[in-house]
């Protein structure tokens, strides 16, 4: 009786054990999938930052733009780090934007995702820009929205020939964000503005020719590159510029093609000097050049509402300062939380895959400058605060 007893209490004991086991391996494997989405990791002089999601093509989430800023809060504060890089995992993309599916599911859900994860990025965004540090981002492969955000105001940003540039957000009811609307009205000319509205994809060295990247080197070359900076004794700003300009001085490719826009920079600059999107479009149609009339019909797939916000945003942020932009795109993203659009184009770009959202409202005329007002609405205790 006694040993049935005992045998009972060590099987209890063992099933115990082994749910326990079970749970443990849950809980680490859930925290692994945490930890790992982001590495951070000193080498040498330098703290390295490796977005690790490449099969969501490094796309950022909540936890990465969280533990991005603790960590360079703290080695901006550290003697022995010199130098920050951040470059993206897997070959193929640097960060193409934020996840977007997640923040959508999360708002119809009822949950505070959105509320905070753009609070959260944008305090990362200009964190990086005021980082008393080199900051050198590598963006060889596609680099997107969100990911534009994490390298755009660094210092020194390296493009490869893998670079894909673009901020797409107009076609999925959003608007250039994570301090678009600092960067891109400075742009040389009205380029920034056809960008923003466009979506147009950049390649290779012609993100360097618009002045996002500061430097080019091969994509082959990129990690010597890297090793390079690491071993570098408490290198100065100039000391990094140094080694930039030294890859960026050996690397030939595409030297000689000429930038995919220079033959359309005048119309560019005529078309989109437009206060309104209207004047834009109808510039676009007076011009009736084969290039005008691709961006005119690239227009018209866009959200309405988000090319009218877009638009005065940029003329807005063409002179107020990084943080001004950033808490105006803050009162924005929670506007564009609320409409319609954004949801629709998540919807229509990722969940159902049809592209064909449908917008409300459907045509330009029909966004009052009234609703245009709402997006620019102060949120009182709720505004972002750095």
């Amino acid at each position: 009786m006694r040993q049935q007893n005992v045998w009972r209490l060590m099987s209890r004991f063992n099933s115990f054990r082994r749910t326990n086991i079970i749970l443990q391996h849950l809980r680490m494997s859930k925290h692994t999938e945490a930890a790992e989405d982001v590495l951070l990791e000193k080498k040498g002089c330098a703290g390295v930052i490796t977005l690790n999601r490449p099969k969501l093509l490094n796309a950022l989430n909540l936890n990465m733009a969280q533990k991005i800023y603790s960590q360079l809060k703290k080695w901006e504060q550290d003697p022995e780090t010199s130098l920050i890089i951040i470059k993206g995992a897997g070959g193929k993309a640097f960060c193409a934007g934020g996840d977007i599916r997640a923040i959508s599911d999360a708002v119809k859900a009822k949950q505070k995702l959105a509320e905070i994860f753009f609070k959260e990025e944008y305090i990362l965004n200009n964190a990086i820009a005021s980082l008393q540090k080199p900051y050198i981002a590598l963006i060889d492969g596609i680099t997107m929205g969100g990911g534009v955000g994490i390298s755009v105001h660094g210092q020194f940003r390296v493009a490869t020939e893998k670079s894909v540039f673009s901020m797409p957000e107009t076609a999925i009811g959003l608007f250039p964000d994570v301090g678009g609307g600092y960067f891109l009205p400075r742009l040389q000319g009205k380029l920034g503005y056809f960008l923003a509205l466009t979506g147009f994809r950049l390649k290779g060295r012609d993100v360097y020719r618009v002045g996002i990247a500061t430097h080019f080197v091969d994509s082959e070359k990129v990690s010597m590159l890297e090793e390079d900076l690491v071993a570098l004794k408490s290198p100065s700003k100039e000391n990094v510029a140094d080694v930039l300009e030294t890859y960026h001085t050996q690397s030939k490719i595409d030297q000689d093609k000429s930038f995919i826009l220079e033959d359309h920079l005048d119309k560019i600059n005529r078309c989109f000097s437009a206060n309104t999107m209207e004047q834009i479009i109808e510039n676009l149609q007076q011009d009736g050049s084969p290039f005008a009339l691709e961006q005119l019909k690239v227009i018209n797939q866009m959200s309405p509402t988000s090319l009218k916000i877009t638009l005065r945003h940029l003329i807005k942020g063409s002179s107020q300062t990084l943080k001004d932009v950033l808490t105006e795109e803050y009162r924005m993203s929670q506007a564009c939380m609320r409409g319609h659009d954004f949801h629709e184009g998540v919807r229509a770009v990722l969940v159902d895959k049809d592209q064909s959202p449908k917008w409300k409202p459907a045509n330009l005329k029909e966004v009052t400058d009234e609703d245009l007002d709402n997006y620019f609405k102060s949120l009182g205790s709720n505004d972002l605060r750095f």
